[in-house]
């Protein structure tokens, strides 16, 4: 069957904003100490302490938004053990991750100098588990403050006489679950009352995201927007693709044909969250005020074998890919309604755009499908829809999303299938496409980049051809393909 892609070209929809594509990074196993952070006195190129390869490699995928410092972390962070001088910063134990000593070298001066070399916003989520009100409305006129009080000036005299002007600001995580365990009820109240605290200074406005539900807790999302809607900016959603129990993940790499679409069909949720999160805002909100972020997504599958199981590595296949390609076709299609997502996590951890070891790093086949989406980044979306055969009852062959800047349309596409090739048509409406370029990532569902052979998944040409006003593309099974349309 030839698969097909009707693409709206005459009439633009909303922008596409570039926080769509965020990243997460927490003190999690070597996601920030030796994937990111190795400090300025290591023999690994570094500036200031940030790792200047995996910085390159970000800078190139437009990297627009970096949570930080998590994630689970977050509730037991206490930022003033993060700043001074670095002799004299507290150590203490990463309970929720390994175990570990944290030794606060990586604090936040260090995370915003990473924002300014990777050029990305700050994301901050801040501590209400374990934190109080005044620690949390202290950091942020720490951050902010241009003002010559007690705790601005303790910002000007750790070297930063400028205010930082951090406007994402997340009153806590997962308070439902190790930020606390509390109830929704409980939390509206905590929300309403630390997000009170949390002052505007000069010129810049917070945008207060408060912690939102995990999965379809529906209950929850109904709770925070009838309670402390009028108070947030954003409500956060967690999901993560867990193709089976908890406690029987499976590898990252070894998996069979079965296990490969069940992981996808579970990426598939997402669109079912979405949907029926916004539904229940909407019901408090019909306005659209309130964006929902899902800033914590991705793939999570067991641990290499002879890695802390508390660090969370673990390796990177097309399987992968695929999950993010589909993910962001999904996330385009509510432009409009989502704030900043972030995938789970930015280097080391979970589903990451790099691996490094030692001095050695590598790209992931989902650090490329970054850079297959990067051109939809502030292009406004086009109405599509895909006609493909279906996989299984709920699984098409092709997903699909398009923008527009100007008169260069950008096409994604994923073919899901871990056999059949796709050939199929972008038929424009509205506009009649000229010339075309494809860039394809594609390869066998377990094939992944290691240290040795760091190449093996890369983006290559694809194979597109422009002719009556149409563009056919011919996609190899398993593959993620950006096709860039010059409208006529």
């Amino acid at each position: 069957m030839q698969h097909i892609v009707h693409i709206h070209a005459g009439t633009e929809g909303p922008v596409i904003p570039s926080w769509l594509y965020g990243q997460f990074s927490e003190h999690l196993g070597r996601c920030i100490y030796n994937g990111l952070y190795v400090g300025e006195d290591s023999p690994i190129p570094n500036v200031n302490g940030m790792r200047s390869d995996v910085v390159q490699a970000l800078r190139h995928i437009q990297v627009p938004v970096l949570r930080w410092p998590g994630g689970c972390f977050a509730d037991e962070y206490h930022w003033r053990d993060g700043v001074g001088p670095k002799e004299k910063r507290r150590r203490m134990v990463n309970t929720n991750w390994g175990g570990v000593v944290e030794d606060n070298s990586f604090g936040t001066h260090e995370f915003m100098e990473l924002c300014r070399q990777i050029g990305c916003e700050p994301y901050i989520n801040a501590n209400v588990g374990s934190g109080t009100v005044q620690e949390m409305a202290e950091w942020v006129e720490y951050l902010n403050s241009g003002s010559d009080s007690t705790v601005a000036m303790q910002r000007v005299q750790n070297g930063h006489a400028e205010p930082f002007n951090v406007r994402l600001f997340g009153v806590g995580n997962e308070n439902w679950g190790c930020g606390g365990n509390m109830t929704p009820e409980y939390y509206a109240d905590q929300f309403r009352k630390y997000q009170t605290y949390c002052r505007n200074y000069g010129d810049n406005k917070l945008f207060r995201i408060a912690c939102g539900p995990s999965d379809a807790s529906w209950k929850w999302t109904e709770v925070l927007m009838q309670q402390a809607a009028r108070y947030m900016d954003g409500l956060s959603l967690h999901y993560y693709t867990v193709p089976g129990p908890w406690d029987q993940k499976g590898s990252a790499t070894e998996f069979t044909t079965e296990k490969y679409y069940e992981t996808l069909r579970k990426s598939l949720v997402m669109q079912d969250l979405i949907r029926g999160h916004l539904a229940i805002m909407d019901q408090y909100d019909p306005e659209h005020r309130v964006k929902l972020l899902v800033d914590e997504w991705g793939c999570w599958f067991d641990v290499e074998p002879g890695t802390n199981p508390g660090f969370l590595y673990q390796q990177n296949t097309m399987r992968d890919a695929m999950v993010a390609g589909l993910t962001l076709n999904i996330f385009n299609h509510y432009a409009d309604r989502l704030g900043p997502c972030c995938i789970a996590q930015m280097v080391n951890v979970l589903q990451a755009m790099v691996l490094t070891e030692g001095d050695r790093m590598v790209l992931t086949p989902t650090y490329h499908v970054f850079d297959l989406f990067r051109h939809h980044m502030e292009g406004h979306l086009l109405e599509s829809h895909v006609f493909s055969e279906r996989l299984t009852a709920s699984m098409p062959t092709v997903t699909a999303s398009a923008s527009v800047k100007g008169d260069v349309i950008t096409v994604t596409l994923t073919n899901l299938s871990d056999t059949e090739e796709a050939d199929t048509v972008l038929d424009f409406f509205g506009r009649e496409a000229g010339g075309a370029e494809g860039r394809l990532l594609s390869g066998d569902i377990h094939a992944f980049n290691s240290f040795e052979c760091p190449d093996r998944v890369v983006i290559r040409p694809g194979e597109v051809k422009a002719a009556d006003g149409k563009v056919r593309v011919h996609m190899p099974a398993c593959s993620v393909m950006e096709v860039t349309v010059h409208a006529l």
